[in-house]
């Protein structure tokens, strides 16, 4: 194993991506994940917690930078703005099994910087690849094979939020055009901004929200540290008092961020989110699709199992008789009874969407009477696949005494099951309507699946400026409270 450290091969690599490009099928993946941040971005407008963040960002002056729905602000405001409502959906893209979300923390940074230094759609897509990549790998380098946990979140850290700052440092510094040498210091720097506690995963509060918007604020600030100067060490990563000892108290492993740099990408292994949903749910609501166009019917239901892998039973099914019982949408992404329910009434979307999961929804008749009748459990044979997919086995028993299993092993939206760019346009166009009209929403979706050297991201992120009216604060108690990994 090389003894070059960590934070140098990181931005070796990162300054051969920008040299050499990255390959056809990385190019593609991140065109589609720039398209469904910034849908994910103007649906999370209406939120609360998002007419905060934008007021917050409005407040601190105009830049070069454009925010969805607020307006413009410098690079690094900018950033943050978009990263606050990249995230606060809990519908951007998830890697497994590190369960990082990193583009909702780098590409903010990415598209903030870009604009600002006028820099073109490939040379924007390149430096998303290399900073969601880099993300990634520091990511399992804190994932502890033996008992499939992130040693992260075992320490109550917000694993997306600090890898994503440091992938954020690095496409900030390569859209800077910083030559390697700045970029390893761009990591230094990142390292000792990157923060992030997930208590409010347990005991609630909108805090969560603002994690990946501060990783990308604070991605952009390294990078502009380290061009003016200030440097880090570069052992910041694996030294005796570095990111991995402070945050995972030396328990890491350096062969994930080594082994296959620059051969091996993770980017396009990294798993949307079809459904706006807890992702422990998403295979449960594929197994009640695939019955329901198989003519099975609520009315018909006797009894649903759905079998999971038992760590997530927790999540999803316990207690059972609140999970039974959401009060509000919000609650509702969190119950696998309710997901199953929903699934098998037939929603929106990629069949499922954000308006099956308001208070009102969650609440009716149909979805009530069915949840009575679905229970939530371990199941082995699912147990030994997580946490590389969250798979299913789901038994459904009917009134007229027939049984049917159905078994979904891995997710949709994944690199087994991938979603077309038709898909991911259905869900950016149902996303992006919330808030931009239709004209701009195609317009903006045309753009970014064809972004191309001479691609102008400036023209591209003026769509996504505020409107004439101001955001709209949404008040439904769905859109509020502690959100989920």
């Amino acid at each position: 194993m090389t003894d070059t450290p960590l934070a140098v091969l990181l931005a070796d690599f990162a300054a051969g991506v920008r040299r050499n490009g990255v390959p056809e099928a990385v190019g593609r993946s991140v065109r589609q994940r720039i398209l469904d941040i910034l849908g994910i971005c103007a649906a999370a407008v209406e939120l609360p917690t998002s007419a905060m963040a934008l007021g917050y960002v409005t407040a601190q002056g105009s830049g070069p930078s454009s925010v969805v729905g607020g307006g413009s602000a410098s690079a690094a405001w900018a950033a943050f703005g978009n990263g606050v409502l990249a995230h606060s959906l809990d519908y951007d893209d998830t890697h497994l099994p590190s369960v990082l979300h990193p583009s909702a923390a780098v590409v903010p940074a990415a598209l903030a910087m870009a604009e600002r230094e006028g820099a073109t759609g490939d040379q924007t897509v390149y430096a998303i690849a290399a900073g969601v990549e880099t993300c990634v790998r520091l990511g399992m380098a804190g994932f502890d094979v033996e008992s499939g946990n992130s040693v992260y979140f075992e320490h109550g850290q917000h694993a997306t939020s600090i890898c994503g700052t440091v992938g954020a440092a690095v496409s900030s510094a390569l859209l800077m055009g910083l030559d390697a040498n700045h970029v390893a210091h761009s990591i230094g720097i990142a390292s000792s901004m990157a923060a992030g506690v997930i208590e409010g995963n347990r005991m609630g509060g909108t805090v969560k929200r603002m994690h990946c918007g501060w990783a990308a604020h604070s991605g952009v600030v390294a990078a502009e540290l380290a061009g003016a100067g200030f440097t880090g060490p570069p052992t910041v990563l694996e030294g005796r008092f570095g990111l991995f000892e402070a945050f995972l108290h030396g328990k890491f492993t350096e062969t994930p961020v080594r082994e296959g740099l620059g051969t091996d990408w993770s980017v396009p292994e990294i798993f949307f989110k079809p459904y706006p949903a807890n992702h422990f749910t998403h295979t449960a609501a594929d197994a009640l699709m695939a019955a329901r166009e198989q003519g099975l019917h609520a009315d018909d239901v006797e009894r649903i199992v759905i079998g999971v892998a038992p760590p997530t039973v927790r999540t999803i099914g316990q207690p059972i008789e609140r999970k039974r019982r959401p009060e509000t949408g919000y609650q509702g992404q969190f119950s696998g009874p309710y997901v199953a329910a929903a699934a098998l009434l037939g929603g929106g979307g990629l069949g499922l969407g954000l308006e099956d999961f308001t208070d009102e929804q969650v609440r009716r008749p149909a979805a009530t009477a069915l949840m009575d009748r679905i229970e939530v459990e371990g199941n082995p044979e699912c147990d030994a696949i997580y946490p590389h997919q969250f798979p299913a086995v789901v038994d459904v028993w009917t009134r007229g005494g027939s049984h049917l299993t159905e078994r979904v092993m891995a997710n949709r939206g994944g690199p087994q099951r991938p979603l077309s760019d038709d898909e991911l346009m259905v869900k950016f166009r149902e996303n992006a309507t919330r808030y931009l009209d239709e004209r701009s929403v195609a317009e903006l979706g045309q753009r970014i699946l064809a972004l191309t050297s001479s691609t102008d991201l400036g023209a591209i992120m003026s769509l996504v400026r505020a409107l004439d009216d101001p955001p709209r604060a949404a008040t439904a108690s769905h859109l509020q409270g502690p959100a989920g990994d």
